[in-house]
């Protein structure tokens, strides 16, 4: 049996008869358990009216937790979740359970209810294993047709088992169940260089709340990661590594050696590619990927994330912790996308200036950029998904890069016209529904966007440690997702992280003179990409991925994909043309996921007799 990390409670008036297989009970909580999580990564305090525990990576210290409590009692949750690390908060106040989890996901909250009382859980596999509760077959659809994961907000993919989106406390007590925001939609805004020093200190705090006795590695690469392990290197050896397929054709390898030859501490393994690091492989073999609660978006790049760990374990002791920089483009810069606000907000001026910056680094003209912006700009979000849920009910369309057709809220990918047309008539209807119930929408698309690809990165990196713990026992962190960080950087508008003519100004303006990063790596204006080795995988397991979205699809079974439009799909990418990858991506994982759920690999539950209640 497979294992995993996860957490789960239950509040209610008699004992559950049931546990979390294996799960350690946490001391402070009544009927609290955690499965999978080191002993020192769960810690708790109490008094006789309130009680305190944090299970993951939380840089407050024992007396931090302990002054806190008079936080807890005074119900002031957003409080709690502002130290550094990424991690679960569960605190009691009286009879009122608080559930919170991070504003990206990694550390997710479910839960269900009925009449004996409510279970929680970070795990949305194991509530509905409680009764074999399938999956939700429209919220799956709208995971491959948006991408985002807060559209149908509180839907987990099963039914009957309800989520608490990002921002929000699940609050469980004698009256009943109910998330509560404590996050604004958008933060105050702070001028970029008045904002800068706050953000360095947030991401310098994010770094060392993970440095202890454990052996460092980090990615060294673009710059975001080469920030972290020059960071890292402040407080101990880090072990750096480079993915150095030749195929890349890119100078992260060139920067990477001459950042390790420069900053003291940093020791660099570059990490050769060939024939089997490229995206899609090993998925003949699904057994060797580790099970997740939710579709993983790194089962198809498994086998480069699996050399480059390779490579750490060869050159460290084992059981470290490895620093990622995922993120850093979501919060340290900003798509395009502000240029709508600033048309709503009729600053047209700068929203000329600036779509002619961006303009001439697409080699395209200002009118064309301000075209593709204009729609979004003249709907707010609800009116955005009743456009969005319209067009489901419309036949599917030819695909053409996504760039390509117009910006909006909820742009539909090219994996919606690839269902049948009952499940997209489905999907128009759930998204009709969550357009009128909508509350507390953030009027910019900027918020609204870097909120969701923060949502979808984090969900994809707790993937992406499942598999560093199955296959190294390497604890992976990601602090661009640590919430302090997210603040520090969304703070800052996005017209100014994202402005052109400079790369990553908000990185640049918090580091400069620090002494943490060479300037050469502060002025370096290149990045480094994957689709070389995507666009091979695509080519070389063509045969695999048809038989995967083929007639035996668990997606196809539920009309989620048809074959023709995933085989002509496929068959552009093998002559070398452009083609949907990011819904092939997005299909691919959630196949995987399907027929690992179906494989029952992961006992979740068991009686409190020691008798297995549920699979």
């Amino acid at each position: 049996m497979a294992t995993m990390r996860w957490s789960a409670g239950w509040y209610g008036g008699t004992g559950p008869g049931r546990r979390p297989a294996g799960g350690r009970p946490v001391s402070g909580l009544d009927a609290t358990w955690t499965s999978g999580w080191p002993p020192g990564r769960v810690r708790t305090v109490a008094d006789e009216r309130a009680s305190l525990t944090v299970i993951g990576e939380c840089g407050a210290d024992e007396a931090q937790l302990q002054s806190a409590l008079p936080v807890v009692r005074a119900r002031g949750w957003r409080a709690l979740t502002r130290w550094p690390g990424s991690y679960l908060v569960v605190a009691r106040s009286g009879e009122t359970l608080a559930v919170i989890g991070d504003l990206v996901g990694q550390h997710p909250v479910h839960y269900r209810t009925d009449a004996a009382g409510t279970w929680w859980a970070t795990a949305a596999s194991a509530l509905a294993a409680l009764d074999g509760a399938p999956v939700d077959v429209t919220a799956l659809a709208a995971h491959l047709a948006f991408g985002q994961p807060d559209v149908l907000a509180s839907r987990s993919l099963f039914r009957g088992v309800a989520r608490v989106p990002g921002g929000h406390v699940l609050l469980v007590g004698p009256e009943g169940v109910r998330g509560e925001r404590y996050e604004p939609v958008a933060y105050p805004p702070v001028a970029l260089r008045e904002q800068a020093p706050v953000v360095r200190a947030a991401l310098a705090e994010a770094v060392a709340a993970r440095i202890d006795d454990r052996p460092v590695s980090a990615d060294l690469a673009g710059l975001d990661s080469t920030t972290l392990a020059c960071l890292a290197a402040q407080h101990t050896p880090v072990t750096a590594v480079t993915f150095a397929d030749e195929r890349l054709r890119d100078d992260d390898l060139a920067y990477a050696a001459r950042t390790a030859a420069t900053v003291p501490g940093l020791t660099h393994h570059p990490v050769p590619g060939g024939p089997g690091t490229v995206y899609y492989a090993g998925l003949d073999r699904l057994e060797r990927l580790p099970v997740t609660d939710a579709p993983n978006a790194y089962a198809v790049t498994a086998s480069i994330k699996r050399a480059v760990l390779d490579t750490v374990a060869a050159h460290t002791p084992g059981g470290g912790v490895h620093f990622t920089g995922s993120a850093g483009d979501a919060v340290l810069s900003a798509p395009s996308s502000y240029l709508a606000d600033m048309l709503r907000e009729r600053r047209h001026r700068r929203a000329w200036q600036h779509a002619h910056a961006h303009a001439r680094l697409r080699h395209t003209s200002a009118f064309d950029v301000l075209a593709r912006t204009r729609p979004a700009s003249r709907v707010d979000l609800a009116g955005a998904w009743w456009q969005t849920a319209a067009e489901l009910r419309r036949p599917a369309r030819d695909w053409i890069p996504q760039a390509q057709r117009p910006l909006a809220w909820t742009p539909l990918l090219a994996s919606a016209d690839w269902m049948t047309r009952e499940v997209r008539a489905q999907l128009a209807g759930a998204v009709d529904q969550a357009a009128g119930a909508l509350v507390d929408a953030p009027t910019r698309l900027a918020d609204w966007s870097v909120r969701q690809d923060l949502a979808a990165v984090g969900a994809g990196t707790a993937g992406w440690r499942a598999l560093t713990l199955a296959d190294h026992g390497v604890e992976l962190a990601a602090p661009y997702l640590d919430n302090e960080v997210i603040r520090a950087c969304l703070t800052v508008p996005a017209d100014e992280r994202g402005a052109p003519g400079q790369y990553k100004p908000l990185l640049e303006a918090a580091f400069t003179g620090s002494g943490v990063l060479p300037g050469f790596v502060l002025a370096r204006t290149t990045k480094g990409g994957f689709n070389a080795v995507a666009y091979a995988g695509l080519r070389e397991h063509a045969p695999v991925l048809m038989d995967l979205l083929g007639s035996s699809s668990r997606l196809a079974a539920l009309g989620l994909v048809t074959e023709a439009p995933v085989a002509e799909a496929l068959a552009r990418a093998a002559a070398g043309q452009p083609t949907a990858q990011g819904a092939l991506h997005l299909v691919v994982a959630a196949e995987v996921w399907l027929r690992q759920l179906a494989t029952g690999r992961v006992q979740w539950w068991e009686e409190v007799s020691g008798r297995v209640a549920a699979e």
